[in-house]
């Protein structure tokens, strides 16, 4: 069996092991939406940039609250968090082309969460002949753009 390796992800990883060094809690409480790449929020959720993106305009839908797991999310949060996935998809769209999208949560570390225990849903773009996926089977990530330039076409297509 050959194995692939992602060491970029270990310094992401590793930086949220509590709610105290977790990145999306810092998110949550920052003042400097543009510093940690969120897009937008809602009362209880917000957009977000992923810093080691599968595709150029891959965000993330994360819960304002420290929760990990989809059966303890209220009925309020979960409203927000897929509104949150419905206008990244339309902003993606509008920005980006994209022909289709991969929607996703990894639950917990053996289904490929790498920040456990607060709750987030992946948006990630796809277009017919993508290669978005290099990093798993080809050891290479091949993004476009900057993280900042992202920021900046999708939060000109962010609405309210």
């Amino acid at each position: 069996m050959k194995h692939l390796w992602a060491p970029w992800r270990m310094s992401y990883i590793g930086a949220a092991k509590s709610p105290a060094g977790c990145v999306f809690c810092d998110a949550v409480t920052g003042t400097d939406d543009r510093r940690h790449l969120v897009l937008l929020r809602r009362a209880q959720a917000f957009l977000i940039l992923n810093l080691y993106p599968y595709a150029a305009g891959h965000v993330m839908a994360v819960l304002n609250r420290h929760v990990g797991a989809l059966t303890d999310v209220t009925p309020g949060e979960m409203s927000d968090l897929m509104q949150l996935v419905t206008i990244a998809i339309t902003a993606i769209t509008a920005e980006y082309r994209a022909e289709g999208f991969n929607v996703g949560i990894n639950q917990g570390r053996v289904a490929g969460a790498g920040i456990l225990d607060h709750l987030h849903v992946h948006v990630v773009p796809r277009w017919n002949g993508d290669n978005n996926f290099m990093s798993v089977v080809g050891d290479a990530r091949v993004i476009p753009e900057s993280p900042e330039t992202t920021f900046d076409r999708l939060k000109g297509r962010l609405v309210g």
